[in-house]
């Protein structure tokens, strides 16, 4: 299986990332530039990792969202192909019009660096299949502009289609019914705040849950 981890002017996320595919194994891992246009057949799935793309100038991921290689990230998405956006990811996701809602400053005005726990929503989807429902993940939050916006019928679809995969368990962010982490109506695209790839070893494992979640989902080899 090929995973493609994206960088934009401004990720500093994406050698995590690519460490992270690598430690679970079954991944082939290729780092794209924002400029190039590949051609995305041959990969399973594509990450959108974390950092300041364009310096958040604009709003955090507005600029990245029109970037060359989202034109066929989209028709990939589209197409039915494994797309990951990992804080400023999930903003790009937002801002691209793959996921709904958008990602605004924190409640508080403040940066926010701390774990945090997450509860799993739905566990019936390729990102938590291996997650038991309604368990707990600790992960890290690293944003300013974390604070997760929709609308109540919005909401209220997230809700019906079964799209909110975590929501905080105590909100750090102000986030619209504490959502930490959504999909889209096909769950093939997912956005979350918090760092799957910096809980894989040290003070927490818990993000090896969602790599190996979506490994077993795509029948990758060990």
């Amino acid at each position: 299986m090929k995973a493609g981890v994206i960088t934009f002017p401004g990720s500093n996320c994406d050698d995590d990332v690519v460490d992270s595919l690598k430690r679970i194994g079954g991944f082939e891992v290729e780092k794209l530039w924002h400029k190039d246009t590949p051609n995305l057949d041959s990969f399973s799935l594509i990450v959108l990792p974390g950092g300041f793309s364009y310096g958040d100038y604009l709003r955090c991921g507005a600029m990245a969202a029109r970037s060359p290689i989202m034109e066929k990230v989209i028709d990939f998405a589209h197409r039915g192909g494994f797309v990951l956006g990992i804080c400023n990811g999930f903003q790009i996701l937002c801002e691209s019009g793959l996921l709904p809602g958008a990602l605004v400053r924190n409640l508080n005005l403040n940066f926010i660096c701390k774990d945090i726990l997450v509860s799993v929503n739905d566990s019936d989807s390729p990102w938590t299949k291996m997650i038991e429902p309604h368990s707990h993940l600790r992960l890290p939050i690293a944003h300013g502009e974390g604070r997760y916006i929709i609308d109540e019928p919005g909401y209220e679809e997230l809700v019906n289609n079964g799209q909110i995969l975590f929501t905080y368990s105590e909100n750090p962010n102000g986030s619209t019914h504490d959502i930490a982490g959504i999909c889209n109506k096909t769950k093939n695209v997912f956005g979350l705040m918090p760092h799957p790839e910096r809980a894989t070893d040290l003070r927490s494992q818990d993000g090896m849950k969602i790599w190996n979640s979506l490994k077993s989902y795509l029948g990758c080899p060990s």
